[in-house]
């Protein structure tokens, strides 16, 4: 048989790339109407893992989220930096995934630089209450802003709210979550959204490598968490859980085991605050 010449292999190699791109996307579900976050429930937290095969890290894997940051767990470091951030105004579309509110940005939004890679913004969503604890209080809220590298790499900044005055970011999109709420299409044009209105007031983050927290879970995600507990409104919290329509009152998926994983939390020499 004649041998295929070796550029009909490099060939297809590359169109198997754009057939199969990685991206933020296709790793977190759009549609999450396959799942629940029930705790007796067929389809809840528990039984991820058994939906599909390509789930199967929600039950087996070892280095998932969201976890309990307690100060024994945690180390305090001044070496890895503060989160370079160069977001940007972009349009962006507001969708109902079914358990959740996400703000999609569809042109070029900016990023974030992590030890020397760049990670792209392109999506924000809000679970309540908060999915990750600190010294196992679990707050009222917890918006996540997804990143991605160049090379299909997944990092996530978590900031979390307690009850108090309300979140200027939100404020600014209410008018929209009242709107996708009374229409049958998921999806909204919410014009242009500038990112670096969301608020995180504080160099201190936590940092631990984990998973996405909906399914399909997957892990080796680089987890940002800003140390400051920030505030928002009763009626912010509520209206969220009410827009997406779904018959639970929470969006969190429960704690998962850390597995002697490092929990860094990084603090500043100058200890000075945004």
């Amino acid at each position: 048989m004649e041998k295929l010449p070796t550029q009909f292999f490099v060939c297809s190699f590359f169109i198997l790339l754009a057939l199969h791109p990685f991206s933020v996307r296709s790793q977190e579900v759009e549609d999450e109407s396959e799942f629940d976050y029930g705790a007796n429930s067929t389809k809840g937290p528990a039984r991820w893992g058994e939906i599909h095969a390509e789930w199967g890290a929600c039950s087996n894997g070892t280095m998932q989220s969201p976890i309990d940051m307690s100060n024994e767990r945690v180390n305090i470091v001044s070496h890895l930096g503060r989160l370079k951030k160069s977001y940007k105004p972009s349009n962006a579309t507001l969708r109902n995934r079914g358990h959740d509110m996400m703000l999609r940005w569809e042109d070029e939004a900016g990023a974030i630089e992590i030890k020397g890679t760049e990670y792209v913004l392109h999506q924000c969503h809000w679970h309540s209450p908060s999915e990750h604890t600190i010294n196992g209080r679990r707050y009222d809220l917890e918006l996540h802003m997804v990143h991605e590298s160049a090379d299909g790499k997944v990092a996530v900044i978590g900031i979390m709210y307690k009850i108090g005055r309300q979140d200027s970011f939100l404020s600014l999109l209410m008018d929209h979550l009242e709107a996708i709420t009374d229409i049958t299409d998921r999806e909204r044009a919410v014009g242009v959204i500038d990112p670096r209105h969301i608020k995180f007031g504080s160099r201190k983050y936590y940092r631990y490598i984990g998973s996405l927290t909906i399914p399909p879970c997957t892990e080796n995600v680089v987890w940002s968490i800003v140390r400051k507990v920030r505030t928002v409104t009763r009626e912010q919290v509520r209206f969220l859980r009410v827009a997406v329509h779904d018959e639970w009152d929470s969006n969190a998926r429960p704690l998962q085991s850390i597995n002697k994983r490092s929990i860094q939390l990084f603090r500043p020499d100058d200890k000075v605050e945004n």
